[in-house]
């Protein structure tokens, strides 16, 4: 895939983010890695608003802009810090999906409720609230985000990373839709978890197939 073709599908997921109410106004911002660079929204956009050549090119080695472009999102550092530490990553989306922000005002732990969040999604991960755009808050998301695709930022939002665009995009959607489920659920009584058992017995599927199976459904 070139660099064009990664800003087209960084404009396309953009988009989708916020027609889907996952960030508003210029809340957010998402990235995609390529070739030893990243490409990142800029500072001050609506994700909606930014158009292929606006995606700031950062050398992830060197954290040097290269291009002429514009400065890139506040929050480059955790995007940064989180390619340099997992080589795995090739791409990174922060949202503030409302539901999600919710459950981090009253709970920590988001349980594994449903098939398709065990398959696409598995543990959800959780960082207490620190100042966004800090160096703290790079660190605090790296330090967890080997060991989770999907991280909840305290009184904050969300960020979920994935091999390319799609798998982190996608995650986003169905952790949003987790943290709905649980609140509505909990606002009756305390909603039913999949058992240890019941997880290992998804992740003993094929498991590959089955991402790939919701992947292509959720287009």
């Amino acid at each position: 895939m070139s660099s064009t073709a990664i800003r087209e599908e960084l404009c396309k997921y953009a988009r989708k983010t916020v027609t889907n109410k996952l960030v508003v106004g210029p809340g957010g911002n998402i990235s995609a890695r390529h070739e030893g660079k990243m490409y990142l929204s800029p500072s001050g956009f609506a994700l909606d608003e930014v158009e292929p050549e606006q995606w700031v090119e950062v050398d992830i080695e060197s954290g040097e802009i290269t291009d002429i472009g514009l400065r890139p999102s506040s929050e480059v550092l955790m995007h940064l810090y989180a390619y340099r530490a997992n080589p795995n990553i090739g791409a990174i989306v922060h949202t503030h999906p409302p539901y999600c922000i919710a459950f981090t005002l009253v709970e920590r732990e988001l349980p594994i409720m449903f098939p398709d969040q065990a398959a696409l999604v598995g543990k959800t991960l959780y960082v207490p609230y620190v100042l966004p755009t800090t160096d703290k808050l790079a660190d605090a998301y790296v330090e967890v985000a080997g060991q989770a695709s999907s991280v909840l930022l305290g009184n904050h939002g969300l960020v979920t990373s994935g091999r390319n665009l799609r798998e982190a995009y996608y995650r986003t959607e169905v952790v949003e839709e987790s943290a709905k489920i649980y609140l509505i659920a909990k606002a009756i009584r305390e909603p039913k978890a999949l058992t240890k058992e019941e997880f290992e017995e998804i992740a003993s599927l094929e498991s590959e197939a089955y991402r790939i199976q919701l992947l292509q459904k959720m287009k």
